[in-house]
């Protein structure tokens, strides 16, 4: 029988999409809020490897992506996400500009993996709780980032890998001072 072992915590980050750059600094206090102090932020990116969110956000969308100071255990995704849903909403009623305003993408990040949690269903994804799965979309391997034949195409691209590569070091300098 193999031994249970405590996992370590993991390093919470979000990505942003919005066509609104406007609501960034009302959203990184927002998540501040639910995820606590802000540790490193990202260059806004294009988000022009897909058409898929034009029609409901508008265009052109950017995407950012915040990564928390604290250390949290990874069975928290499902919640944080359930959080991230309900921030949507609230931007939603109050920025009528576009049907959606902003799209929050919670993940995590470990020493070989990159997870994202989402709303859909599908085999490669594993259903965390309240209607919640979680995929691995990169993972670490001979000093880059990889993706999976499912990994999205902008994950894909690697145009955002120096910024989880960056997460990936300040997690692991954390982790040595646990």
């Amino acid at each position: 029988m193999g031994k249970i072992h405590r996992p370590l915590p993991v390093k919470f980050f979000t990505g942003i999409l919005t066509s609104i750059p406007e609501l960034v600094p009302a959203l990184r206090e927002r998540l501040a809020d639910i995820l606590g102090p802000i540790d490193l932020g990202s260059d806004p990116f294009p988000f022009d490897a897909t058409d898929y969110y034009d029609k409901e956000m508008g265009k052109p969308i950017t995407r950012y992506f915040l990564s928390f100071s604290e250390l949290r255990r990874a069975s928290q995704l499902a919640e944080i996400k359930v959080c991230t849903n309900r921030t949507e909403e609230e931007f939603d009623a109050r920025h009528r500009q576009v049907a959606r305003p902003v799209n929050l993408d919670p993940g995590y990040i470990e020493e070989a993996k990159l997870v994202l949690a989402s709303t859909k269903n599908f085999y490669h994804r594993i259903l965390l709780g309240e209607g919640i799965y979680g995929e691995v979309t990169l993972h670490y391997e001979n000093s880059q980032w990889q993706p999976f034949p499912w990994t999205y195409p902008d994950f894909r691209s690697g145009r955002y890998d120096d910024f989880f590569t960056l997460l990936r070091n300040t997690y692991r300098a954390q982790l040595r001072k646990l």
